[in-house]
């Protein structure tokens, strides 16, 4: 495994709806802290809440980034998010095509 796709990762996180995922996803790509945003526009969510079990219908949002844009990337999320407490996991790839890698870190890089 190369360096540049042992620092690939990818983010997961769920949103209230597709409106706010686009929101979230365009701007953490514009800013830079993501090259990429791909959204899943209905997902449904079964979760624990202050003691009860929630149902949810939700956006999926997955994240294409590196190790060293993670700390930026869930403040910025936090910062953005309508969650009191937004999903925030971050995943290590393990391989990925060279070609992706390379366009993924360059993507993150500010002019």
């Amino acid at each position: 495994m190369s360096e540049s796709h042992s620092t690939a990762r990818v983010v997961v996180t769920t949103a209230a709806d597709i409106e706010e995922a686009r929101r979230l996803g365009q701007t953490l790509v514009e800013e830079r802290l993501a090259a990429c945003a791909t959204l899943v526009p209905s997902v449904e969510s079964i979760y624990r809440w202050q003691g009860e079990v929630e149902f949810s219908t939700e956006a999926l949002l997955v994240l294409k980034t590196t190790a060293d844009q993670i700390g930026a990337l869930q403040t910025r999320l936090h910062q953005l998010h309508s969650y009191q407490t937004p999903e925030f996991l971050v995943l290590s790839v393990e391989s990925g095509s060279p070609g992706y890698i390379d366009w993924l870190h360059s993507s993150l890089r500010k002019s």
